[in-house]
């Protein structure tokens, strides 16, 4: 089968077109004939930079997925050949990804793909919709009425959270910069944030009366974590995707802070069923036209890859890049 391979760590021009040998079933598995994938900034950082999961790195990158199943283990009974699936199941710790004609998936970690959408689509969704499923419902435990501050309303995961918060009844204030406030307002939020234009003390006293966002869900993170915790009221929470150096204003604040890793299944073999199981909803959500993926307004294939990584690097992109074959 054709595949996009790395030998080495680098700009986006180390991966290379090669043949490599279709994978071959067991237990547990499904052999999933690739149609899209997409380019996540985990994607980025796997490829051209030293991470905690580089020792084990496979040479196939990407773990989002979409596409048609061609077989099946004898021990799995949740999906069938034909199946049109999408999740996130590989591209990490010694599991190849999707930058091929076939991968090998665990079908714990799969699910039938939302009828509506494209290949395309569908697979610009999985590790943003995991993650903001697990903020937001497993960290955060949002619930109806409460004010929530999520941060960049046009990026992957952010785009995802704020329909996913919308639709358990929170209030939600998301911040956007003002080259994409247009596109931000059409995502749902009940009230938007030019980052560039108004303070942290602005919007919080504009939209909490002062006192404070009850959850805020920062996938930006780096500087702006500090704006998270300035943003919140006291005892309120906060959730992350990224590794932060100061957390004083958690302690002055009595937050409860939280960390949202959805590779620990993939990675550590530790409840990949939950992985399925979030799929089967977000694609309910979806079917029922509560959350629609937002994807860039690029055309790569999975062979152009390296151009697409660049695209995404550049800092252009507004939601998610997705490859077709």
């Amino acid at each position: 089968m054709k595949a996009m391979i790395i030998k080495q760590l680098g700009s986006s021009h180390v991966f290379q077109l090669t043949e490599k040998v279709k994978p071959v079933l067991k237990p547990g598995h499904m052999l999933v004939e690739v149609k899209a994938s997409s380019v996540n900034p985990l994607d980025i950082m796997l490829r051209s930079s030293d991470t905690p999961w580089s020792a084990n790195l496979p040479e196939i990158l990407h773990g989002d997925v979409a596409g048609i199943v061609s077989e099946v283990a004898d021990d799995v009974t949740s999906l069938k050949v034909g199946d049109e699936v999408y999740g996130c199941a590989g591209g990490i710790a010694g599991i190849d990804g999707a930058l091929a004609e076939f991968m090998l998936v665990d079908a714990d970690l799969m699910a039938l793909k939302p009828k509506s959408l494209t290949m395309k689509q569908a697979a610009a969704l999985p590790l943003v919709s995991i993650t903001a499923w697990e903020a937001l419902c497993h960290k955060l435990k949002v619930k109806q009425g409460d004010k929530v501050l999520i941060h960049g309303a046009t990026g992957g995961v952010g785009h995802v959270a704020i329909q996913l918060a919308k639709h358990l009844g929170a209030e939600v204030t998301a911040t956007s910069t003002p080259r994409n406030m247009k596109l931000a307002a059409s995502i749902g939020a009940d009230n938007l944030v030019d980052i560039k234009a108004q303070s942290v003390a602005d919007y919080v006293e504009q939209y909490t009366n002062g006192v404070g966002f009850d959850a805020i869900f920062d996938p930006v993170a780096g500087d702006n974590i500090q704006l998270s915790f300035e943003a919140a009221r006291f005892n309120g929470a906060v959730a992350t995707t990224l590794p932060i150096d100061n957390v004083l204003q958690v302690a002055l604040k009595s937050l409860s802070f939280h960390s949202v890793l959805m590779l620990i299944p993939l990675v550590e073999g530790i409840n990949r069923q939950s992985h399925g199981e979030i799929l089967t909803q977000i694609a309910e959500l979806v079917d029922a036209g509560i959350i629609e993926p937002l994807l860039d307004d690029s055309d790569f294939t999975i062979w152009q890859v390296a151009e697409a990584h660049a695209r995404l690097e550049s800092g252009v992109v507004v939601g998610k890049i997705a490859l077709r074959v």
